[in-house]
Parts: structure tokens; sequence; C-alpha cells
């Protein structure tokens, strides 16, 4: 499920920055880094929700901005950038990444 920002999801077009990897054996700060960056992310102009998923070692982070101009701009945070080194450092054994402009966007829920 997505975490919106606000109760109604957003109108598309919007973009998806979606993060896929393999979490290594050396998870020193990892925790801590993760949660300090997604409440950094929350507060960013033009954040509009995320979704996350974990298992065995095996993750996915999506993250939903209003264009592309904020995705640029949560780029150049330096918590993130930081974050984003010692992930490469330590915290993952594989990963790639990509950038996506959602077009449409549908739910379903059952109550």
């Amino acid at each position: 499920m997505i975490n919106w920002q606000s109760e109604i999801a957003p109108a598309p077009p919007y973009i998806a920055s979606i993060f896929n990897y393999y979490l290594s054996d050396d998870l020193e700060g990892y925790a801590h880094h993760d949660e300090l960056t997604l409440e950094l992310a929350k507060r960013s102009p033009g954040f509009l929700g995320y979704e996350s998923f974990k298992h065995d070692g095996r993750g996915s982070f999506i993250s939903y901005w209003r264009d592309m101009e904020a995705v640029r701009n949560w780029a150049k945070d330096p918590q993130h950038i930081e974050a984003k080194q010692l992930g490469i450092k330590k915290w993952y054994a594989y990963y790639h990444s990509a950038i996506a402009e959602v077009q449409s966007f549908h739910t379903h829920s059952i109550d």
C-alpha cells in the first residue's frame, strides 16, 4: 500500500523513483540512515508518498514526486547523498534504480 502525503492519491502525471536492492552483511548504521532519509524525504518539496517492501535481505523502495525538479532537488540533499555513498560502500550487495513517469493510476481495496 502506498503511504501518500495526503489522504487522496494525487492525479497523474507524477514521477516514481524506484530503488530495488539486496542488502549486504554489513548493516551498521543502515536502520538509522534509512529512517532519517525517509523523514527528510517526507519534508521535501514535491514529495507525494512512498511504498516499501523488505523480505529476506531484498527490498524495494518507491518514492513518488510531483515532478523531475523535485526528484533532482532530493538527489542533492546532503543527508541523502551521504546515505547513498554508505549504501554503495557497505549496505548493498546489489541495487538498481529507475525513474519513471506515472501516467495512469488505479487502486482497489476491500474494506
